[in-house]
């Protein structure tokens, strides 16, 4: 086993050392430390400069060959998170830090990190920003900063501790292969069982509608024109012979687009027990459920999507109920989320002025008659798999184009 040295500093500058009671650990690898760090402390001590997170200082990345810049975006989400009143973060952070830079006490178990700064003008410097390599956990760290790197005391938050988990005197051929076996080989969760289990919540929030949605569409009526056709966990259904061709992830993500502008947001608005203030005429063109939900009518956003759908099944109930044949596109995502997107269009310009409304099935009915479309012509040979498939697919719904000019 790999015995773990510690080097005492030589030298001292600028930065105030920070102590941390810790667990020693010791397994195959070797030896490291876990325990808990407040966000401010870690901000300070890991990388500094989000642009130099991004584009200098991706060594273990480098190593093995591989890119992955910093996600702004899931930065930005992440930020919204950690604001909530039910933030948590129940993994660790993994860290690699420099031997010069750590000093642990065994008899009080309290690892001490500094700056280090050699006594040489000419030796490379471990200065502040390098005293801890981040190996997972960069866009968590991220989160807690603001524009310039430092960290962000505008946050709505308290006392924040981070648990991490801290290697000392890693080489980078080890810091690979911690790399690797966290990012590159981890099972992702399942994001229709994140919804599923957004059935257990007692608070009120647009996941915990779509879910309800799904299942209700799923479950409570054979009649249903998704009755079945729903993989509640992203897996198939035990039990069920049919193929069902859509997951739950598919479904709630698509229905969420018309209920909320930031679904997290929301959801973060409850758990403060605060109420979401009603959508006016505006925003309900672009989230047309929006005070449905907000008036707790979850049911009523069912049975609009139930006559829609069924309208659809009556319209092509050859294509509709045909899940088997190789190549029919009508029951499976791509077709579906092109008729949620076009849902927005076709319900705003039943319901007029009176959003919220229930529509009937003879009203979405009576749009779709208009259509010339064959059931033997919703083939992937005339939309194609993918994003694309999705977008030819609206594209006809809305009438920019004919299948016919869609081969030309």
């Amino acid at each position: 086993m790999r015995k773990l040295i510690l080097i005492k500093p030589l030298k001292i500058q600028s930065m105030e050392a920070r102590h941390f009671n810790v667990l020693k650990v010791i397994q195959p690898k070797g030896e490291f430390f876990i325990g808990t760090i407040p966000a401010q402390d870690l901000v300070d001590i890991t990388y500094s400069d989000i642009r130099r997170i991004n584009n200098e200082d991706r060594e273990v990345e480098k190593y093995l060959g591989i890119q992955r810049p910093l996600d702004k975006a899931r930065v930005l989400k992440i930020k919204k998170y950690i604001q909530s009143p039910d933030a948590s973060f129940p993994t660790g952070i993994v860290l690699s830090v420099d031997p010069k830079c750590a000093e642990y006490d065994p008899e009080k178990s309290v690892l001490t990190l500094k700056e280090f700064k050699s006594e040489f003008d000419d030796d490379p410097n471990v200065s502040l920003h390098k005293i801890a390599k981040v190996l997972d956990g960069q866009h968590r760290i991220a989160a807690f900063m603001n524009s310039q790197g430092n960290y962000d005391f505008t946050l709505d938050i308290k006392d924040f501790e981070l648990n991490v988990v801290v290697f000392i005197g890693l080489d980078i051929d080890e810091q690979a292969n911690i790399f690797a076996t966290i990012n590159l080989a981890q099972t992702k969760v399942n994001r229709s069982l994140v919804y599923d289990l957004e059935g257990l919540s007692k608070i009120r929030n647009p996941f915990r509608t779509g879910h309800k949605v799904a299942v209700a569409l799923d479950t409570a009526d054979e009649s249903s024109p998704l009755y079945h056709r729903i993989k509640r966990l992203g897996v198939k259904t035990e039990g069920r012979e049919s193929s069902e061709p859509l997951t739950q992830a598919v479904f709630v993500e698509s229905l969420l687009k018309l209920i909320s502008p930031d679904p997290f947001e929301d959801r973060t608005t409850a758990l403060k027990g605060k109420s979401l203030k009603r959508a006016d005429i505006n925003e309900l063109k672009k989230h047309p459920f929006r005070n449905l939900f907000i008036d707790g009518k979850d049911s009523e956003i069912a049975v609009i999507l139930y006559n829609y759908f069924k309208s659809i099944e009556e319209r092509w109930p050859t294509s509709w109920n045909d899940q088997n044949t190789v190549g029919n596109i009508l029951p499976k995502s791509n077709a579906f989320k092109a008729f949620m997107r076009f849902l927005k269009h076709l319900y705003l310009e039943i319901a007029g002025n009176d959003i919220g409304r229930i529509v009937s099935k003879s009203e979405f009915a009576k749009h779709f008659s208009t259509y010339d479309i064959k059931d033997e012509e919703f083939t992937s040979g005339n939309f194609l798999p993918g994003s694309g498939g999705e977008s030819s697919f609206y594209k006809v719904l809305t009438k920019q184009k004919t299948i016919a000019e869609l081969k030309a």
